[in-house]
Parts: C-alpha cells; structure tokens; sequence
C-alpha cells in the first residue's frame, strides 16, 4: 500500500508570531492555528480613528468634485465607508475608485464600487503604474490614508500635474507591553517564524529586540515588499520573504512552504 505524502501546507507545532494590528492578527492567528500552527499574536501597531475636523467634513462633502479617489489600506477603506454612509446616501458617480492592495479593493467592492487595483503587486509603486493614473494634470485626487503615512503617491501624483488632497482617517500607535509579555512571546515561545507585513511594524519589532535583548534575525520573517526586505536585510535579518499575496491564506502557505523546506512555493526569500 502506498504511503501517504505529508500535506505541505500543515505545519503542525509550527510557532508563528504575528505582529499585525488587530482584527487582521488574530484572524490571520485562527488560519495558522487552522493549519497545525502554534500562532500567538504580538501586535507592533495599534490604530485608532481620529476625530472629526471641518476640514475633513469639508473634503467629504466635496467627494464629488474629485476625478481619483485612492484608498491605500483596508482600515482607511472601511473608516472612508463610514463617513459616507453619514454624509452621502448615495455614492456620487463618475469617480475611478483605486486600492492599493487586493483586501482594501474587496472592502470597497462590498459596497458596490468598480475598484481600479493592480494586476500584479499590492505596493504604491504598482498602483502607481496604473495606466489611468499615467496622465493626471489638473485632475483632483483624494488620498485616504493613516495620518503619517508614505508620501510617495501623493509626491507622484503631484509631479504628474494632480492636484491632491489628503483625507488621514487614523493614527498609527505603537504599543506598550510589559517586560514580562516580551519575554514569553521573544524568549520562551521563541517563535521560528515572524509575520511583518509593513516597514513601520518591522521597525517596531527591531527597535524591540533591541530594547529587550532579544535576537529574532535568524528566524523566518515575512515581509509584504521588496522594499521592506531590503530594510530587513539592511537590519540584519537572514531571512526575509514576500508571500504570494497578503491574503491570510497565501501567507500561511508560503511559511508552509518555507518551514518545510520547499523554498520554491508561495512565496520568494529576498
């Protein structure tokens, strides 16, 4: 009788840490736990809506005088939502809608709307590339965002000609945990592979290993871009990988495919 082969997306004991901010870590925690994992939750970024000002009501009641509005996150589309479900009973027409990434399109296509999004990649730069951003002179854009985010489409846009407006819906916290919390998830859990899906959680996380003596760099890191494997590597990470896609299923498989050692799966080692 034959035996049966091992299947390559378990990783059955498997410790994972993920430090993505909340809901989207303990729902990535349920999908390794799913494939055999031991999957704790270390969160290196909190969010938090930020209030209402007049000059963002303002923005909101202008929706309809923008040609581009971009959403670069799944928070920043949902908290966007919200507004307008307040402030417009129906969505203006005529507006190309944009996201980043293929979670922020699919929380706007929930409401209905036709989402430009790149074919391939979930980075600013592939937005970027999209044909109908190419030609903007003149063209009102409005970019939602974190307040603090990166500022390369907004620098972009607006060497195309765009006239661009940013709409910050929330602020980024990094926060504190005691040193007891640390040293069970960095020492004694020792996690052998770490999930940092922007460069501000991986500058968090090193700044923590180097605050609480910790030396995570050997460990299997996921990284959501070139660019933040670049800046992992610089940091002293052996290992960095960018998974398939950023959707929780994809991650999982690409760490399946890293841990058990088929390095040509899912996703790609920087």
């Amino acid at each position: 009788m034959a035996t049966p082969h091992a299947d390559p997306l378990r990783i059955d004991g498997r410790r994972i840490l993920i430090c993505r901010p909340e809901p989207e870590a303990s729902r990535l925690a349920q999908c390794f736990r799913a494939a055999g994992a031991e999957a704790r939750v270390l969160s290196l970024i909190e969010r938090d809506p930020l209030p209402e000002t007049p000059e963002r009501r303002a923005l909101i009641l202008d929706l309809d005088h923008f040609s581009h509005i971009i959403t670069v996150s799944p928070y920043a589309a949902r908290l966007l939502l919200d507004e307008l479900d307040i402030w417009w009973p129906q969505i203006p027409a005529g507006i190309r809608w944009y996201a980043v990434g293929a979670g922020t399109a699919a929380v706007l296509a929930d409401q209905g709307l036709s989402i430009r999004k790149p074919a391939c990649g979930w980075t600013s730069e592939a937005l970027l590339a999209l044909p109908s951003l190419a030609q903007v002179k003149g063209e009102r854009i409005l970019l939602v965002r974190g307040e603090n985010g990166r500022e390369l489409i907004r620098e972009t846009l607006e060497a195309r000609g765009a006239r661009v407006s940013l709409l910050p819906l929330y602020r980024r916290m990094t926060p504190t945990y005691k040193p007891g919390h640390i040293k069970n998830l960095l020492g004694d859990f020792a996690p052998e592979a770490v999930i940092t899906l922007s460069g501000e959680t991986l500058n968090n996380l090193i700044a923590l290993c180097a605050n609480s003596g910790h030396n995570l760099y050997d460990r299997l890191l996921i990284v959501p871009a070139d660019r933040v494997a670049e800046q992992a590597r610089a940091a002293g990470f052996e290992n960095p990988c960018i998974p398939g896609s950023l959707a929780d299923n994809d991650i999982v498989a690409t760490v399946a495919a890293q841990l058990n050692g088929q390095n040509g799966g899912s996703g790609k080692a920087k």
